[in-house]
């Protein structure tokens, strides 16, 4: 007697076919890391992302640690400037600073306050104090600071403010794009289905939203769900579903036409279960493309709102919003722009590349 081979479901077979897709994986790969370092890059890398360092604004890249050593001295002075302290000498051992200092008034021995106020000092101490206290010298542990992409022009890194908005955009394009993926199938593929009055009452709906001017609408999403970001973008997806809701509609009244699809009426399958094993896994390939286009597009939304006052609001912020601060400095700080970008292009990149893979792998014609 032979014995029964073991078949394949269709979500394995669609899945060894992306295995297969070098492409695609190099993107789940990719993408994978952004997530990674969305979620634990902010909370273990060098800087806080809504630190400010004043004296280091506008700093470009670097793998040497600041300040410079032409820097300490202009530094010091400018420290203790504030306290009208004259700076004679720095020296600097190591990681510590000794500074002399004259003044035509007695020196109060917590001027020291001002250098740890510094991003350039820290723990400053007296060490020496003249009789009549106008001179004095003071140590001061060298506060090295490592910028590998720069800094912003608040002074911030660069770095820290692009894991963070790695975090935010990825946030933003997965709640937008699940609440109108779940949405535009569901209502795209019953419309198609059901047809006739039901159908075209249906996507006058849709048309009517069509119509609806798109910055008023977020206007009042704002007054009705305030500031918070996750609701106001969930409520975003719920208008992009429009789209969605067109391109399953009109693939649905094709397969409605297909031999399967009337056979299984013919057999009484309810209309609900056709929905859910004939209609929806045969959209999919479409589907998926287009929540790969989907996801840069809420993206690229999520930063024209941000650039109205009505998207994400610091100390938070988004790659949109750092592409659009690095335009602005570009002559004298192209750095703000080129990290953004180049963050914000290899994540398209793999969506894109992953959203192919998707659709050769789940493309029913290919099964």
């Amino acid at each position: 007697m032979t014995e029964a081979v073991a078949g394949r479901s269709l979500l394995l077979s669609a899945l060894l076919r992306l295995a297969r897709n070098r492409a695609a994986i190099a993107s789940a790969v990719v993408l994978a890391l952004y997530v990674v370092a969305g979620i634990v890059g902010p909370m273990v890398w060098l800087h806080d992302y809504r630190t400010v360092y004043a004296n280091y604004v506008k700093v470009p890249a670097s793998l040497t640690p600041y300040p410079r050593a032409e820097e300490i001295l202009p530094g010091a002075a400018a420290a203790l400037r504030r306290a009208r302290l004259t700076v004679e000498n720095v020296t600097v051992v190591g990681d510590t600073a000794t500074i002399t200092v004259h003044a035509a008034r007695p020196i109060d021995p917590r001027v020291t306050r001002y250098l740890d106020r510094s991003d350039l000092f820290a723990d400053a101490r007296l060490v020496s104090l003249a009789d009549d206290a106008l001179s004095a010298t003071f140590a001061a542990d060298v506060a090295r600071h490592t910028f590998l992409v720069g800094t912003d022009a608040n002074g911030r890194d660069l770095a820290a403010r692009i894991l963070i908005s790695i975090r935010i955009s990825l946030m933003i394009a997965a709640l937008a794009t699940g609440v109108a993926l779940v949405i535009g199938v569901l209502y795209g593929a019953t419309a198609g289905f059901l047809g006739g009055r039901i159908d075209n009452l249906m996507m006058r709906v849709v048309d009517v939203l069509y119509s609806l001017p798109f910055v008023f609408f977020v206007i009042l999403l704002v007054v009705f769900f305030g500031r918070n970001v996750v609701l106001m973008f969930i409520a975003v997806g719920a208008v992009e579903w429009l789209d969605m809701a067109r391109i399953v509609r009109g693939q649905t009244l094709s397969l409605s036409r297909r031999e399967f699809v009337q056979a299984a009426e013919a057999l009484g399958v309810p209309p609900g279960a056709i929905l859910r094993r004939h209609i929806i896994p045969n959209v999919s390939g479409p589907v998926i493309v287009f929540m790969t286009l989907l996801v840069p597009k809420v993206i690229l939304l999520e930063s024209f709102l941000s650039f109205l006052g009505l998207g994400v609001q610091e100390p938070l912020t988004s790659l949109g919003v750092l592409i659009a601060e690095g335009a602005r400095n570009m002559r004298n700080a192209p750095w703000m722009l080129i990290y953004p970008s180049a963050a914000l292009t290899l994540l398209l990149f793999a969506l894109n590349f992953l959203g192919d893979g998707l659709r050769d792998a789940f493309d029913p014609r290919d099964r």
